[in-house]
């Protein structure tokens, strides 16, 4: 629900079932690095999907954090 309200918002897939989401957005073959203060993600370079991946990571940035 989150992700399609508020990190899909002004995407071109704000009502995209979970099946397209999942599709194009986490089955993405990237390679994670995690350190203590960061977390990489390195996509391939011929990833079609990465403005879309980018704007989903830039809206979910800005999304409050509760405690």
């Amino acid at each position: 629900q989150i992700l399609r309200r508020i990190g899909l918002a002004n995407t071109t897939m704000p009502k995209a079932q979970m099946e397209t989401i999942r599709l194009k957005l986490f089955k993405i073959g990237a390679q994670i690095k995690i350190t203590v203060r960061k977390i990489w993600v390195s996509c391939a370079s011929c990833y079609p999907y990465m403005d879309l991946f980018n704007q989903v990571y830039s809206n979910l940035q800005r999304m409050p954090v509760r405690i």
